[in-house]
C-alpha cells in the first residue's frame, strides 16, 4: 500500500527507507526549488517571446515547436546554475550533499490534444525509471514549472509496487540509448522509432494516484515505482523539471527498492554528481553496477 506524505520531518536515512518500500513524499517549495523554476522559466520565456507558453502550441507548426524545444532543453540541462541550486535544494531537505549524488535536471513538456507526444516531448507510456537502467537505490525529484491540475500531471500505479509486470527491458541498454538514441529526440515528430521499454500485458491504470504541489513544490518517489504521463486534454502545455539523486551509502551497500520485473543492462550509475564536489561516482562502484545489470528477483 503506497503511502502520501506531505512535508514529512523525517531524516533522510528514514526517509529513504520509506521511498524504497513504496511510500511518497510531496513537499513545499524551497527556496532553492523556486529559484530552479525562476531560472526555467526564464529560459522557457525567452524561447515562446511573448506567447504563453502554456498556449504556444496552438499558434506554432508542430515541426517548429520541436525545433524550439530542442534548443531550449539542453540550454537548461547544461545551464551552470541548475547545477549550483540542485545541491542547495538537497540541502534544504536534509541530506547529505557529501553523500548524495545528483544528475542534470531534465525539463520535460506534455502538450496537449495530442499535439506533441513523441521525441523531445515524449508523452511516457506505464514504466518504471528501473526499466530504463537505473539503480533499484534512484530516487526521482519531480517539480513543476508553472501551476498544475489533475488534467496534465503524472499519475503513479499503485497496484504494480509488488506486482511485477511483463515487459520488455531486457532490450534496453543504457549505453547503446547514449550512442544511438538519446541526441537525435527532436527528430522524431511524427513517430518515435526509438527502442524504449514497455509493458508487455495489459496495465490496468486504475487505482492511480495523481498529486498535485504548486509551482515549485517537489515529488520525491523511488524509480521502481510504476509512473506513467497523464493524457493530456486541458488545452495548456505541462512543463516540468525532474532529476535523479542516489546516496552513495546505499550504492555501496546495495540497497533499494526490490527489483521484481527490471531485466536492463548498463548502468546510468556514472552520471551521478556529488553535490559537495560535483565528482563522480567512483569507477569501482559504476563498475560493480555494470556487472550486476540485468539481475531479477526473479531470475
Amino acid at each position: 500500500m503506497n503511502t502520501v506524505l506531505f512535508d514529512a520531518e523525517l531524516d533522510d536515512a528514514t526517509r529513504r527507507r520509506e521511498l524504497y518500500e513504496g511510500q511518497l513524499f510531496v513537499y513545499s517549495p524551497t527556496p532553492s526549488s523556486l529559484a530552479l523554476v525562476q531560472l526555467a522559466s526564464d529560459l522557457i520565456g525567452e524561447t515562446f517571446g511573448g506567447l504563453d507558453p502554456e498556449l504556444a502550441q496552438h499558434s506554432m507548426p508542430v515541426e517548429e515547436y520541436a525545433v524550439q524545444l530542442s534548443i531550449l532543453k539542453p540550454k537548461f540541462i547544461h545551464h551552470p546554475e541548475a547545477k549550483r541550486l540542485i545541491p542547495g535544494l538537497v540541502r534544504e531537505l536534509n541530506c547529505d550533499p557529501d553523500k548524495t549524488y545528483f544528475d542534470v535536471p531534465r525539463m520535460r513538456t506534455a502538450t496537449s490534444d495530442n499535439y506533441l507526444t513523441t521525441g523531445i516531448a515524449y508523452a511516457f507510456h506505464p514504466h518504471r525509471d528501473t526499466w530504463y537502467s537505473a539503480p533499484q537505490c534512484q530516487l526521482n525529484w519531480w517539480i513543476p514549472i508553472f501551476p498544475i491540475e489533475s488534467g496534465r500531471s503524472m499519475a503513479f500505479h499503485p497496484r504494480y509496487w509488488t506486482e511485477p509486470v511483463q515487459n520488455s527491458s531486457a532490450s534496453y541498454n543504457y549505453d547503446e540509448w547514449n550512442r544511438m538514441s538519446r541526441f537525435n529526440a527532436a527528430a522524431h515528430v511524427k513517430q518515435d522509432t526509438r527502442v524504449q521499454p514497455r509493458p508487455e500485458q495489459p496495465i490496468e491504470l486504475d487505482p492511480q494516484i495523481r498529486l498535485i504541489p504548486p509551482a515549485g513544490g517537489i515529488i520525491i518517489f523511488s524509480a521502481a515505482q510504476m509512473h506513467s504521463s497523464v493524457p493530456n486534454a486541458t488545452g495548456r502545455t505541462r512543463f516540468s523539471i525532474d532529476f535523479r539523486t542516489v546516496h552513495i551509502d546505499d550504492v555501496r551497500a546495495f540497497r533499494g527498492a526490490r527489483n521484481i520485473d527490471a531485466a536492463c543492462t548498463g548502468t546510468t550509475m556514472g552520471d551521478y554528481l556529488q553535490c559537495s564536489e560535483l565528482s563522480h561516482v567512483p569507477a569501482e562502484l559504476v563498475a560493480m553496477y555494470e556487472l550486476r545489470a540485468g539481475v531479477t528477483a526473479a531470475s
